[in-house]
């Protein structure tokens, strides 16, 4: 078995010798009439035809003057049944390689087929070329030739090799492209504007989340990267507009999980004149929407968890689903009993140091049990430093969670519009940081500002690619294309670059 460097060494060969021949390994025009799923799927009308098709070889096998090999292109395989006494011959004006250099292509390479669509002696809709043009000559060999791609590491640092391998991972992105235009479609037919607001931020908010921080040279200030939209949108909310969103990434500086990475797509939209109530009807909407247009059902089983998106989701309170699991009141108990039941669920909690850290914590137990799905509403005030409190009790806000199978899948409120209000929760938070929160929420004088010369009543709702992520049932990195990965050069690519 030769080795990697034996098979670099001689691809790169190969790629001298077609310079030699007048053939350019890589050539920047190309042409391709369909695509391969096309061909399949029009075989009747296209019978007989010449056509261009392009893609990536993936097998090759050589039975004597015969060739059969699979082109991959995005949309799938086509066989390229090749006679050998058909091709027209290896030419430098036409960059066609004849019978005699075949062996010049590799699995992995790129290539141009013109040729005539029909079926092999065995059935198989085919491409017979007359023709074959290089694209793009492959120096390293496709890891199943050599050392296979299994770890998942170096799945998610060359994806694109994965993408190759396993084409149902290329399928699965297509689905999360889908996805999104299924929220911008559903939004922009309710008469939603989307906007564009700052990933560079002098103070960052909108949610409890450590920030990543970087320097701006020409301003010789430090910025943040934004961990949501929230704040710019309802000051745009401020301005004028009355249905706005946005889908664009965020950035958080915290741990990595299955359903946490710290760069992430969301859409988060701001509807002026409007309550937590009404953004429960329209979230509730939406997902039954995106279930149906994307999947063709709502009914899903995910672990063991089994729920319906259909019908009307069930409303329930925060403090209600913890008192019925733990026999605790969040407001009323103190802080060393509930970290007493923290301590118990043998969770750490020498970072706790705030009512709001304990009980989210206690919180997040709660929920896993819930298959739902439900509007978890009625949090605390001292948990939402952006939500309206309700008139009734000042004590809960008018904010919901979307929880389905243990997770929290979206987020909103109807949003806090009293300066006053805001300024002395902006306070609150800012005391947490003190003590040594950094997920505590900043002080933003200008947001207050902004709140001081008017925002109307409006509500806010926010969900994260957790949502496709949880649909598709994979981790946070498996449903993403290029996830954060510790980088280390290899001690292969150190000796192949000749690198240090």
């Amino acid at each position: 078995m030769s080795t990697f460097d034996e098979i670099r060494r001689i691809r790169i060969e190969k790629a001298k010798t077609l310079r030699q021949l007048g053939i350019n390994p890589y050539p920047s025009q190309s042409q391709k009439d369909y695509s391969n799923a096309d061909i399949l799927a029009k075989y009747d009308e296209l019978v007989d035809k010449k056509v261009h098709v392009t893609g990536r070889v993936v097998s090759w096998r050589e039975h004597g003057a015969l060739i059969f090999c699979h082109l991959q292109d995005q949309s799938g395989k086509i066989q390229i049944f090749i006679k050998k006494n058909d091709l027209s011959s290896t030419s430098a004006e036409k960059q066609t390689i004849g019978a005699s250099d075949l062996k010049l292509i590799d699995i992995g390479d790129f290539i141009e087929v013109y040729g005539v669509v029909n079926k092999s002696i065995k059935g198989e809709i085919s491409i017979f070329p007359g023709d074959i043009k290089i694209l793009s000559k492959a120096i390293r060999p496709l890891p199943e030739k050599w050392s296979g791609l299994t770890d998942p590491e170096i799945i998610f640092r060359r994806r694109y090799l994965d993408l190759v391998m396993n084409p149902e991972h290329r399928d699965l992105f297509i689905r999360k492209s889908k996805f999104w235009k299924l929220i911008r479609s559903f939004l922009g037919e309710h008469n939603f504007i989307e906007v564009e607001t700052p990933v560079l931020e002098l103070v960052t908010g909108g949610a409890d989340a450590k920030p990543f921080i970087t320097h701006h040279h020409a301003l010789d200030q430090d910025f943040y990267l934004r961990i949501s939209t929230e704040l710019f949108q309802k000051r745009l909310i401020g301005g004028g507009f009355e249905k706005i969103f946005t889908l664009a990434p965020n950035f958080r500086n915290e741990g990595i999980d299955d359903e946490h990475l710290q760069e992430y797509y969301s859409a988060e939209w701001y509807w002026a004149y409007a309550d937590y109530n009404d953004n429960m009807e329209l979230v509730e909407k939406m997902y039954q929407y995106i279930a149906q247009n994307l999947y063709g059902k709502t009914q899903f089983t995910r672990g063991k968890h089994n729920f319906d998106l259909a019908g009307k989701w069930e409303r329930i309170s925060y403090a209600d689903l913890i008192k019925k699991r733990f026999s605790v009141d969040i407001f009323n108990d103190s802080e060393a009993d509930i970290l007493k039941i923290l301590k118990e669920q043998h969770l750490d909690i020498s970072d706790l140091n705030n009512r709001a850290r304990i009980v989210d914590n206690l919180w997040k137990i709660v929920r896993q049990e819930i298959s739902g799905p439900i509007f978890v509403i009625d949090e605390p005030k001292f948990t939402s430093p952006l939500a309206k409190s309700k008139p009734d009790n000042e004590a809960l806000t008018q904010r919901f969670h979307c929880i389905i199978a243990g997770s929290e899948l979206g987020n909103g409120y109807s949003e806090l519009n009293d300066p006053l209000d805001q300024l002395e929760r902006f306070r609150d938070q800012q005391k947490n940081r003190d003590k040594g929160d950094e997920e505590s929420q900043m002080m933003d004088i200008d947001f207050v500002e902004m709140l001081e010369f008017g925002m109307p009543p409006t509500s806010g709702f926010g969900l994260s690619e957790r949502l496709f992520w949880f649909l598709e049932n994979v981790t946070a990195r498996e449903g993403t294309l290029f996830p954060q990965v510790k980088y280390e050069l290899s001690e292969e690519s150190k000796k192949t670059y000749n690198l240090k």
